[in-house]
Parts: C-alpha cells; structure tokens; sequence
C-alpha cells in the first residue's frame, strides 16, 4: 500500500476505532467501472484526506490526460499505464452510521487471485456491472465466488446508466437476468441499484436523472447490511501458530478463529487426539495483558497446559465436545488457478488454517460451468475453472465443513510454491474417522496365545486369513463367497462367510447406513474377521466397504493375513442384476447414501485380486478364487 493510502486509513482508523466496521469487496467484469465507483464515493462522502482529490487532478493535467476518478483508489504506476486494477486496494471508509474497509478487486481475467484473496476476506460484495455491456462472463464467474466463498449479503450496482440515456427498461432488462443467475446459484442480492459512478448518480445521494427509481443509493444500501456477527457463539477452534517456551513454561500460541475458552476447560488436540487442561491463558504485551481468565474469537493468545503433551503447528485446538472431523478424504468444491491443469491423480500440498499436509487429487466428479451452471465431466480442470473434486490426504487431518465452520472449512492447494487453487469442504457421503480410531478402553492388557500361527496351519493344512470381498451393490460379492465357501469346505479348508446383511441382523443391528456408521460396520467387521483370521480360519467377508480407509484399517487390523478381492462390476451391470431392487429404490430417492448411486464407492487401488463378475461367468469366477486360494494359504 502506497503513502497516500496511508493517509486516507490513518486518521479514520484513530477517529472511528470504537465504531463497527464492515469489509466489503469490489467486484466486477473489467472495465465497469468497479474503481471508479469507489473514487466516486470516497469524494461525495467527504471521506478523503484533504488535498487528495486535488492531488490527483493535478497529475492528470500535468500529463495531459482526462480526469479519472478510478485513480484514486488505482495508486499503482502499473495501474495507472495500463487503465486496470491489478492488485487488491484496501482503503477506509465511514458514514455517519459505522466505518468500511473497502476492497477494490481486480476485474481482468488474468488477476482472479487476488479477487478470490480481496473476496475471502470480505463479509459483504457490492457485484458491478456495465448497463451498457450487460452481464459478461466474468461478471457470472465474480458473482459464483462469492457464493463459493460465503459471501451472502450482495448488491448489484447497474453501472455507466449514463451511457444507456438511463433507461429504465434497460435497467429492469438487467435486474431481472442478474437477479436470476444469482438466485440460482443460492445468492438473493439485497439491493439491484442503478448508477453512473462518473456523474455520481445514486452514489450517496438520490439521481435526479433517474426519478423512476425509488430504491437505496449505494451508500443507504452498504448502511443496510446487518453488522457480521461474532464467531464467538461457534465451536471454539484456535489452529496452533507456534509452541514457545518462556522459562519453564511452554507456551501454545495461535489465533482463536471462532468460539471461546476459559481456564481450566478441557481441549482437544486434533488430529492427535490428545486431550488436557488448560492451565492459563496469555496474551501480549505481558505488561498490558499478561494472564487472561478468557480467550474470545478473533483474539490471538498462547495458552499452557496442565501437562506436558508434545504439540506441533497445524493442529487445531477444540473443545471435547464439538471437535473437528477427522478424516483423510473429503469433498471439495474448488477454483482452479494454477498454471497447469489440475489432473486426477495431481498431487499437491494443502494449507487449511496454519496446517499443511500432502494431498492427492483422487478424483474431478464434474466441471461446474459459472456461465450457465451446467455440469460436465471432465478428466483436468483448465485455469479459472470451478470444480467438484474428491481430495486425499496421506495421514487423517482436522477438518471442518465449510457451511459449520468457514474459517477451518475453506483450504488452498499449492502446486510447488504458486498458490494454484482454493476451495471449500464437505463431508457429503464420507464418515468422520476420528470415532474409529480413538481407543477409549484402558488398564486392558493382551493376552498372549501358546499356540502359534504355523502350528494352527500345519493342524488344518492351510493357513487362516481374510479374503476381503468388495464391490458395488450387485457385483456378486455373496454370491461368490457362498459357492466359494462351499467348494473350499469339500477341499478340506476351515471356512467361514461373513455377510453383510446377515452381520447387520446380529453384531451390527444397531448400525444404519449412514457414512459413520458404515464405517463402524466395517470397523467391527473387520476386527471379527481378523480374530477368524487369528484362529486358523479362512473367512470370506462380502461387504461393499466402499471407503478406502475402511478397508486399510481392516487390513491393518488381520496384518498379512488379509487379503483384498476386488469383485469387480460396472454400475450399468449391476442395475441390470438388481438382484434385491435396490438400485430401483434409490433411483426414486427411497435409499439415501446408496453406494453408487448417491454415496461414493472408492474401487481398490492395487488389490491383491481382482474378479470381473461382468466378464466371465460364476463358474469361472470361483474358479479363478479356488486356485488363488490354493497357491496362497495350502500348506505344501
């Protein structure tokens, strides 16, 4: 920011302190005249330094060029020679009702990051749009990131009515389609205000040469919107910033995003999991400040603790009643901005609050059009597009959804060191993962048994272990695994099927199919298999398990004994076979979280087999098991 800047937010920042303040962003097609406006309204709200209108004046005649009124807000020489707004300008502002940060962002296709970055940090938009052009490509994009960034209170400023002899059917042409692209994207803008920004029509006072419209000026219309609320009725989330140590005390520093603490509650670590007390509260400067009964949103504070339990930056502190999601896939909504496109399968490293984690993009569901919101499939996300895509991370992170939580629900990607994408979470169709990997029980000791893995194989002549059937709803799971079942019991093997629907009759009756708790039908599936396992069993389960981390955890929990089949079926085949018309079901909305259908299924990645039910025949199917069986756990 430049000197002059400076001189418009020093002494309103000193003379309004005590006032609210609301930060609204700029934002429209290039050339509408976004910088303009706000010059304009600067000057006939007597909200500039003085001088400062002359100033500027002067340069232009000393270059023999007209007045611009955007110059006051464009203080880049760079800006100025090439007539656009590159970078986002902040710049006070006040009326007799509260002060403003307004944020000036760039039109011009090539600078969507820095209006994305002026957006993110906005709590009102104030959308542009040229009477004379109408509604261009990049006024539908600017007006789609507000809603993707949870911009929710917007008004339409129909500018340059100047140019259009101010029109009242030319405005109402406008109103109505702007108000029904926005409204289709979730977006009802507050105020549609007709303006000329150069002649100051409807800036802060009334135009005259508009007596048709009986609506808010710009200025009455800002004044309008309701004052953002505080986060601090929202779960307490402080992100760690940095672990100090201060003479004997170790010090957890961060800023408290949302919610509030007091000494002596009980925090959660995530995704550590760790829980402990809070000892006391410090804030800074320790002369001013020093120790605190409270911490509140907004406020940056480090915190000690009742015991010592190793921390790290990037952890997110929460009480233990509304913690974060764990988990390590989710759902994003994303804007594109990198140099390359974003690939299925791209790996890059993602920054939520002061955490970064390596992710992998594992797959791009649609392409999202902001021009007519149509969706389309698509294998790479090109520059400045908006995606659905499904994200993994390598390790479980703290998570929550962006429409609970925006300032821990929202993330960027970067893809070396260019910050090339940003989009927010949700957990549709996924499980929180924290509840099947926190282990509750205590003082419990394992009990060691006197017979051996090997000792049980040589007894029954093959080894015990876990094929883990999975596949879609129909792909033939306990199909196969009842005539495998009954092939391997007349070669001699100890075996044994878990089903799915008969395990749901019994050990996991009390479970629905939603994503926790088929997680937790899995979870229990597998320990039980792996206890089979343990006991020279060879058991087959048939279960869809469409989570990937479902089936890791199941594998980790039999260890080498388990052993991935992938029976493999495309959903066409298996809507065919419907053999229980359940696809039928969930195609008339009667089954909700419907693997397939309306929940995700995550094929294998590198299973240790794979069974193509809709290439070959039962009989070869099973065929092609018994002789994997065979080569695999036969005692020779």
């Amino acid at each position: 920011m430049d000197q002059s800047k400076n001189q418009v937010t020093a002494p309103i920042q000193r003379q309004q302190a005590h006032r609210d303040l609301l930060r609204i962003v700029i934002v429209g097609h290039v050339d509408h005249g976004k910088s303009t406006l706000v010059g304009r309204l600067f000057h006939d709200t007597d909200s500039l330094p003085e001088g400062k209108y002359e100033a500027i004046k002067a340069m232009c005649e000393r270059r023999g060029m007209p007045f611009e009124w955007a110059f006051l807000m464009d203080s880049m020489q760079a800006e100025r020679d090439q007539g656009i707004t590159i970078d986002t300008s902040q710049i006070w502002f006040h009326t007799d009702k509260r002060d403003y940060t307004i944020i000036d962002a760039p039109g011009h296709k090539e600078f969507l990051k820095n209006m994305v970055t002026g957006a993110a940090q906005s709590d009102a938009a104030v959308l542009i749009v040229d009477a004379d052009e109408g509604i261009q490509e990049q006024s539908r994009r600017h007006g789609y990131l507000l809603h993707l960034l949870g911009v929710r209170h917007v008004a339409v400023a129909v500018n340059k009515m100047d140019l259009c002899e101010y029109s009242a059917e030319r405005f109402n042409e406008i109103e109505r389609d702007i108000r029904a692209y926005l409204e289709s994207i979730g977006v009802s803008p507050s105020f549609v205000i007709p303006v000329s920004a150069r002649e100051g029509d409807n800036i802060a006072r009334p135009s005259d040469n508009m007596p048709w419209y009986l609506g808010p000026t710009i200025v009455q219309s800002l004044d309008s919107f309701p004052t953002p609320t505080s986060p601090i009725h929202l779960p307490f989330r402080m992100p760690v910033q940095d672990v100090y140590k201060f003479d004997q005390r170790r010090i957890i520093a961060g800023r408290i995003e949302s919610g509030r603490l007091s000494v002596g509650d009980f925090v959660l670590f995530s995704p550590s999991n760790k829980t402990v007390r809070v000892k006391s509260i410090e804030t800074w400067p320790e002369g001013k400040g020093g120790p605190a009964a409270h911490g509140v949103a907004g406020q940056s504070v480090g915190i000690t603790l009742d015991d010592q339990i190793f921390v790290e930056r990037g952890e997110i502190v929460s009480g233990t009643g509304n913690p974060p999601i764990e988990t390590d896939v989710f759902r994003a909504r994303l804007f594109w901005l990198g140099r390359k496109p974003l690939e299925a399968g791209g790996q890059y490293k993602m920054k939520l609050a002061t955490g970064e984690t390596n992710v992998t993009v594992q797959s791009i569901e649609q392409i999202i059009d902001t021009t007519d919101l149509s969706h389309s499939g698509a294998t790479q996300v090109e520059r400045n597009q908006v995606a659905e895509v499904i994200i993994r991370s390598k390790r479980l992170v703290a998570i929550d959804e962006f429409a609970a939580l925006p300032r821990t629900g929202r993330f960027v990607l970067v893809d070396k060191y260019d910050i090339a994408g940003g989009g927010i979470i949700s957990m549709e169709g996924y499980a929180d993962q924290r509840g099947l990997v926190t282990q509750r029980s205590t003082n419990i000791t394992k009990v060691e048994h006197r017979i051996s893995d090997d000792d049980r194989a040589l007894k029954n002549g093959h080894a015990g272990g876990v094929l883990w059937f999975t596949g879609l709803s129909g792909a033939g799971k306990s199909t196969l695994a009842i005539e495998l079942e009954r092939r391997l019991f007349d070669r001699g093997y100890h075996v044994f099927v878990l089903d799915g629907d008969n395990v749901r009759h019994g050990l996991n009756a009390n479970l629905s199919f939603s994503p926790q708790d088929r997680a937790e039908n899995i979870r229990r599936v597998g320990e039980v298999a792996a206890l089979f396992a343990g006991a020279g069993m060879l058991t087959l389960t048939a279960f869809i398990s469409p989570y990937r981390s479902d089936r890791d955890r199941a594998r980790a929990a039999a260890e080498r004994a388990f052993h991935e089949i992938h029976i493999k079926a495309d959903i066409e085949t298996c809507e065919q076979r419907d053999p229980k018309g359940l696809y039928q079901k969930a195609r008339r909305g009667e089954i909700k979280d419907f693997t397939g259908i309306s929940a995700p299924y995550e094929a294998p990645d590198s299973p240790e087999l794979t069974v193509d039910t809709a290439a070959h025949s039962i009989e070869e199917c099973v065929d092609q098991l018994v002789a994997y069986v065979e080569a695999n756990f036969r005692v020779r």
